[in-house]
């Protein structure tokens, strides 16, 4: 090699190690900063569902936690299922934007429909039909046969908002010229149909009035417990609890929630969900169904004039 250009050869070597000790900073430009953020995908917000005990007994809450996460795949959005005591609290956070959709009572839809635009989104289907009945039980072994039997012993409602296990006994008292205090010894609300139930069967209460839906799954997943229960009345037929939305909830998001629940019944994987919750599958929505429970409403309140 020849001595010149070991010598350049060198001199090279040496500034290139000089220069990757240098404290000097190297530069960066910045300028496509703005362009690479933008590539970031966006998260999109959780679709928030509210549901609780009033609604389904803890037993069955699996299978709403799996529709939840069913409806979540389809959309492509995560979801959050938020949990509420009683009525009241729900239709609150359905009001004030808490929630995006929630499974509620009929009596509390009608409610959040007059007083803030709650907005029906479909209705489960049940034995064929989108109904649902009130049923007035006691224990097995008790005498009575009828509502009047059941005056100056001890009643559990389910929620102060409930139709089946509060509007409609309360309707069934007050055509006897009768209210609820002035008829049982004592009354409570349990918060819960499932929990009725095991009050009555546990002789905790003389009688109870509950939720027919909730009745029926009790039956077939916990038969010993309904076997100590008599039912003595059975109410008319009402609109079934409903599947709702938050008012201003975007259009084509409800649209898209709709056709998804509508047509769950029609793979498998929703085919198991549906039987796990004990529904037939969902149907569009039909206010006109829940025009009885408006008029339960007006009587009593005409009543109370």
């Amino acid at each position: 090699m020849r001595p010149t250009f070991l010598l350049l050869l060198l001199i090279f070597l040496f500034g290139s190690m000089a220069a990757c000790n240098s404290s000097d900073p190297i530069p960066i430009s910045l300028k496509n900063k703005e362009t690479v953020a933008g590539k970031l995908p966006v998260q999109p917000m959780p679709l928030r569902i509210g549901l609780g005990a009033m609604i389904t007994p803890r037993a069955g809450y699996v299978y709403y936690q799996r529709l939840g996460e069913y409806i979540g795949q389809r959309l492509g959005r995560p979801v959050q299922l938020v949990d509420r005591e009683d009525y009241q609290q729900m239709n609150q956070l359905l009001e004030k934007n808490g929630v995006d959709m929630a499974f509620v009572c009929a009596g509390p839809y009608v409610e959040g429909k007059k007083k803030f635009g709650m907005e029906l989104l479909v209705m489960p289907i049940v034995k064929g039909q989108p109904i649902y009945y009130s049923y007035i039980i006691v224990p097995k072994d008790s005498p009575a046969k009828r509502l009047q039997d059941l005056q100056g012993k001890t009643f559990a409602f389910t929620d102060p908002k409930s139709n089946s296990g509060k509007l409609v006994p309360t309707y069934m008292l007050a055509k006897m010229n009768k209210t609820p205090g002035g008829f049982f010894s004592s009354h409570r609300f349990t918060h819960g149909h499932d929990i009725s139930i095991r009050a009555v069967a546990e002789n905790l209460v003389d009688g109870a009035a509950v939720d027919s839906l909730i009745w029926d799954y009790v039956n077939r997943t916990t038969p010993e417990i309904t076997a100590k229960i008599r039912i003595i009345e059975k109410s008319e037929p009402y609109g079934i609890p409903p599947v709702v939305v938050r008012p201003g909830l975007d259009p084509k998001l409800k649209k898209q929630i709709s056709e998804i629940m509508i047509n769950i019944a029609s793979d498998r994987v929703g085919k198991e969900i549906l039987q796990g919750m004990m529904i037939d599958g969902f149907v569009s929505a039909d206010d006109s169904r829940y025009d009885t429970i408006r008029q339960l409403n007006d009587w009593l309140a005409r009543r109370k004039q």
